[in-house]
């Protein structure tokens, strides 16, 4: 029996046509065209993953256009989960010298991640709403707004409850009380800024990321 394909003209009529040997591919030719084992496909094709039927000859024929879906379907996972992989994190630090460590410190660590810098609390709440990051690392003691209000308004944001925040400071826990406190979540580091802790808390983050993308097979 002749197989079919539907093709739409340029005038949106669907056209009935008969299939060419190039619109279908063997199971070999397709573990091939989507880098898996032929075993693979068998079993994609056994559960109906991957559409197929049998020539008389008891062949398996896939479709090239199933394939060819297959294809992009990969593609865009990997462009998604490239772009949701990249960490996303906001420094906020008074102190020009030591904002430009942190960044010297952070662009060493070759990672996939994406660095904003503010210089006070308001600028970095005007950050956090618009680049909506991952992983915050501030000062308390800033001019202006200071971290304590920072945080205090970021804590009433619903949209940054997933964000991690970490605190770099030379205040001791008593000063930290006696201003204020901090939200129990918040981990709290001593000045000199702690890059190697950083880098561990900002690689179990990215870690997380990933494993949250894996696909479930």
């Amino acid at each position: 029996m002749q197989r079919h394909k539907r093709v739409i003209d340029k005038n949106g009529f669907i056209m009935i046509s008969p299939l060419q040997n190039n619109d279908f591919v063997s199971t070999q030719q397709a573990a091939k065209l989507l880098s898996v084992s032929i075993r693979t496909v068998q079993s994609w094709v056994a559960k109906g993953v991957l559409p197929a039927w049998k020539t008389p000859g008891g062949h398996c024929r896939i479709l090239r256009s199933e394939i060819d879906n297959r294809l992009h379907e990969k593609q865009q996972f990997i462009d998604g989960s490239d772009k949701e992989k990249t960490v996303n994190v906001l420094v906020i630090e008074d102190e020009p010298v030591l904002l430009e460590l942190y960044r010297f410190r952070i662009e060493a660590w070759k990672m996939p991640l994406k660095l904003n810098m503010a210089t006070d609390g308001f600028e970095g709440l005007i950050l956090a709403g618009k680049c909506n990051p991952d992983i915050i690392i501030t000062d308390l003691m800033m001019p202006g707004m200071d971290g304590f209000q920072m945080l205090k308004a970021l804590e009433q944001n619903k949209d940054q409850n997933n964000t991690r925040i970490i605190v770099v400071t030379s205040l001791s826990n008593e000063e930290i009380e006696t201003r204020g406190s901090l939200p129990d979540n918040i981990l709290v580091l001593n000045k000199p800024v702690p890059f190697e802790l950083l880098e561990k808390e900002v690689r179990v983050l990215q870690r997380d990321k990933t494993m949250a993308l894996a696909p479930i097979t």
